[in-house]
């Protein structure tokens, strides 16, 4: 592994008067692919928010790329993929290139016509995520698992080098997950993408990712993924606050 894309600091954060996050230090080496565990209400998504800079620092630091997140200009190189159960209509008039060409209005710009090298990236990060065959097809006509391999694409098309994926299963037919999280796999693997997967459901995972952190307000554990598989379930109810019991997942 090498240097760290994302350097976290003593970082608490509050809404009003209720505690989010309480110190937490975390790093996210290049080249890793970290899984960050915790039940719903643990504070993940507001982690997720503060390294995107859509919430502000309210104590500690955030470093991505070697930079303080204050100063951070280049978003591009931050690819981001929500919880599209949670956020997207269905109905939507637009086929797949469409989406997957909106990543590049941060470098385009949102008027802009794509240029023929711009063309080019959009087929090719679509047929990364195995979608060729539905380029031009309406987005609300595919699988709840195409569709996120749709927005992996858009993610991935500006050539990120950290995806950060928010519960990216929700809403996704459980015929599809297996699929869906070997593509991550292959995106670690072979493309060198650094991931970090935000998810409450500890055991498809456990097989896949190289690192894992364990957040319920606190940061309870972090080590790379056998020392995590060495964790008891007795260890691993006491991050969660409820009876955890470790399935191993083999994909």
């Amino acid at each position: 592994m090498n240097s760290s894309i994302v350097s976290i600091q003593n970082v608490s954060f509050n809404y009003q008067d209720r505690r989010v996050l309480e110190n937490i230090n975390l790093e996210i080496p290049e080249g890793s692919f970290l899984a960050l565990l915790g039940p719903n209400g643990s504070g993940k998504s507001t982690l997720i928010k503060m390294i995107l800079g859509l919430l502000p620092l309210q104590k500690g630091s955030i470093s991505l790329f070697d930079q303080n997140v204050k100063k951070f200009k280049n978003w591009p190189n931050i690819g981001y993929v929500s919880q599209k159960a949670n956020s997207f209509n269905s109905g939507f008039p637009a086929t797949v290139f469409e989406v997957v060409s909106m990543g590049l209005f941060g470098k385009v710009g949102m008027f802009n016509f794509l240029k023929k090298h711009h063309k080019k990236r959009v087929i090719e990060a679509i047929e990364t995520v195995g979608l060729t065959e539905y380029t031009n097809q309406n987005i609300g006509e595919l699988s709840g698992g195409q569709q996120q391999r749709t927005f992996i694409a858009r993610a991935l098309v500006s050539d990120p080098q950290l995806l950060i994926l928010d519960e990216p299963t929700v809403g996704v037919d459980a015929s599809s997950v297996e699929g869906f999280y070997g593509l991550l796999k292959q995106l670690n693997r072979e493309k060198g993408i650094t991931l970090m997967l935000v998810t409450h459901d500890i055991g498809p995972v456990t097989n896949l990712v190289t690192h894992v952190a364990c957040l319920n307000k606190q940061l309870h554990f972090h080590g790379d993924t056998h020392e995590y598989k060495d964790l008891d379930n007795r260890e691993l109810s006491s991050f969660y606050g409820h009876p955890v019991h470790m399935m191993d997942h083999q994909h």
